[in-house]
């Protein structure tokens, strides 16, 4: 079996190595490519199924996680015929990690992921988004409405209706007080590295222990913290500029027990969808993968294939 992935990851370096800087490898079990965009921006993803002749599902991960949460999906999706690309994110992939609080705005790092796209040389793709990966799929969502087969933003609601309700809900305007508090310059840092990260890991509530031993392999990178840290700092959702309607197939999964996200922007963001849409508020956390994967799984790949663009065989 690791001679015929080999076989299968050597095909597809092969075909993607003419114009394309991409280098595909294995890790204890799990598939990843790194991709060169330019000399400053390398970006490691997880991947899966290019020997699937289904639809690109592309995943984007939030804050304080990397491409690691995806892990047991990634393997549902690809199951199920699907190929997948899960990037580790500007400033979580250690060739990505460029100095500047403006580098982290929402433009590039949204940019980010059409050049990723891009150099796999796929037209078309379902987006999957958690927290501020949610954040930055509604974006795209709005803005390459071409590419996007659908979407489906997990916890974080349209960003329109999230901003308004940090200025104008008292509950959300209260769970959102720590990203004021991240916008302070190096505390934070200070905050989350003391006693071996023992404040970072305590966010991580849902995770099993070798989730959380892999996110602390990134964190613990020079200057990784402050630059996770650095999307807050480049970004204010509440005057942040706004992206309208969107008109893709969306799924929206909201746990109703989320410490960040309160109700008020879930239940505005219906009327900016212009198209198919469907909301499921379910007994969770924040953390929807880790705390209730079989329920979300099933919910997104339904989502996936009630749309899908390619004929699974």
């Amino acid at each position: 079996m690791r001679k015929l992935n080999f076989v299968i990851l050597f095909l597809i370096t092969f075909q993607y190595m003419q114009g394309q800087e991409i280098s595909f490898y294995e890790d204890n079990d799990e598939s990843f490519a790194d991709v060169k965009i330019s000399e400053s921006l390398i970006f490691t993803c997880r991947v899966g199924g290019f020997q699937n002749k289904g639809d690109t599902v592309v995943l984007l991960h939030g804050f304080p996680e990397t491409s690691r949460m995806w892990k047991d999906l990634i393997k549902v999706l690809v199951q199920n015929g699907y190929k997948v690309i899960a990037p580790d994110q500007r400033g979580y992939s250690n060739g990505a990690r460029p100095s500047k609080v403006e580098d982290y705005s929402i433009e590039n790092l949204s940019q980010d992921i059409i050049n990723i796209v891009n150099a796999f040389e796929e037209e078309k793709f379902h987006l999957i988004g958690h927290d501020w990966g949610a954040a930055i799929g509604w974006g795209l969502s709005a803005s390459q409405r071409d590419k996007i087969i659908s979407y489906t933003a997990l916890s974080v609601p349209h960003t329109d209706a999230f901003g308004d309700a940090i200025s104008n809900d008292k509950v959300q305007s209260k769970k959102s007080y720590y990203m004021y508090l991240f916008k302070i310059k190096f505390i934070p840092e200070i905050y989350f590295k003391l006693f071996n990260y023992v404040n970072l890991k305590r966010l991580w509530t849902s995770s099993d222990q070798s989730e959380i031993d892999s996110y602390i392999g990134v964190f613990s990178q020079k200057n990784a913290i402050k630059s996770a840290l650095n999307w807050y700092r480049a970004t204010s959702l509440s005057r942040s500029k706004q992206i309208g309607d969107i008109h893709v197939p969306t799924l929206m999964i909201y746990g109703k027990n989320d410490m960040a996200i309160g109700e008020k922007a879930v239940d505005e963001t219906e009327k900016y969808i212009k198209s198919s849409y469907n909301l499921k508020k379910i007994n969770s956390s924040h953390w929807l993968i880790q705390d209730s994967f079989n329920f979300v799984s099933q919910e997104i790949l339904n989502h996936l294939n009630n749309f899908k663009n390619a004929i699974i065989l």
